[in-house]
């Protein structure tokens, strides 16, 4: 991500602008810990912004598009099968996301993926599922969403989806679907950003939603509280960069929705350089508050380093798993 514009903390994205005040307060990021204790509660604050936020559509290719705004990016491609969505936002932008959706074509919602359990890319399957979409998701996202699930960076309890907003169909590695005249693959990552990530890959279109395996010019969030790991990112990273091509359109979960190689590339090696450099004050003994005053990240903070996860908080979520 170039442009400095595109580190702004706006409604869109991750929708986390409520942690600028705090931020002003202290003259420095915060912790998403010290954010929730600061803020009454960060996962609040998130809703309520998405609650308030535009969303902004990016048209693609093969009728595909990208909806900007309720929490991750979330795919959207239209047909005479139905829409089918690529993760759901979060439930509070309904009015918003049905109108977005609404501009582009009456076809109802027929199919929503699920790239993993996290409330700001499921939040809004209890509408959609209530609707009539056919909730489709790996294994471990069913698990996680039926029932309470505790993220420990966030000091956050998630209840369990009701019924509706639960996937009806799972699977464990892959799975592939036939819609709108497309083929369209679903691949399981392992552990990753969590353990239930996947891939949404758009064969004719040549598009791959990668979700929050990838976060366009910002740190990246690990939940080890559900089975992330450093490693599992850059993993991931590898199998992106394999399979797609210079003139693939790459989605990522956060951050700018349209991206490619290159710029996929750039995170890979950024992840890469930082877990060794962090990894390597580990074996020397450095505790993590020490590694993060040994500033590991340095190298990358101007361009990465300027959104939620700050560069003292990523240097100790890199720590956790090296």
């Amino acid at each position: 991500m170039a442009s400095t514009s595109r580190h702004l903390m706006t409604r869109r994205g991750f929708c986390l602008c409520c942690v600028a005040a705090p931020f002003a307060a202290t003259g420095g990021w915060l912790s998403p810990r010290e954010a929730y204790a600061e803020a009454r509660g960060i996962v609040s604050l998130i809703k309520d912004s998405a609650a308030a936020s535009p969303i902004t559509t990016h048209r693609l290719r093969g009728n595909i598009s990208v909806l900007e705004g309720s929490g991750g990016n979330v795919a959207v491609f239209t047909g005479t099968d139905g829409k089918l969505l690529v993760d759901a936002g979060i439930g509070v932008s309904q009015r918003q996301m049905t109108k977005a959706l609404g501009a582009l074509g009456s076809e109802p919602v027929t199919h929503l993926i699920n790239t993993h359990w996290h409330f700001d890319h499921a939040d809004g399957n209890a509408w959609l599922g209530s609707a009539g979409a056919t909730i489709i998701a790996q294994d471990n996202t069913r698990k996680h969403l039926s029932q309470v699930q505790r993220v420990e960076d966030w000091d956050y309890n998630f209840l369990a989806l009701p019924p509706d907003g639960l996937p009806s169909e799972v699977f464990a590695k892959t799975r592939e679907l036939q819609l709108n005249g497309a083929s369209i693959a679903l691949k399981h990552y392992g552990s990753a950003h969590t353990d239930s990530d996947i891939s949404v890959t758009f064969a004719e279109a040549d598009i791959v939603h990668v979700a929050d395996t990838y976060w366009n010019g910002i740190y990246p969030f690990i939940d080890y509280s559900t089975g992330g790991s450093i490693d599992g990112m850059i993993a991931a990273s590898d199998a992106n960069l394999a399979a797609t091509t210079d003139k693939t359109i790459i989605i990522p979960g956060h951050g700018h929705p349209v991206s490619n190689r290159v710029e996929l590339q750039s995170f890979r090696d950024m992840l890469v350089a930082i877990r060794d450099n962090v990894a390597k004050l580990k074996r020397e003994g450095r505790s993590r508050d020490e590694a993060v005053l040994a500033k590991p990240t340095a190298a990358f903070d101007a361009k990465w380093g300027q959104f939620v996860i700050d560069p003292g908080f990523f240097t100790r979520l890199v720590y956790q798993g090296v």
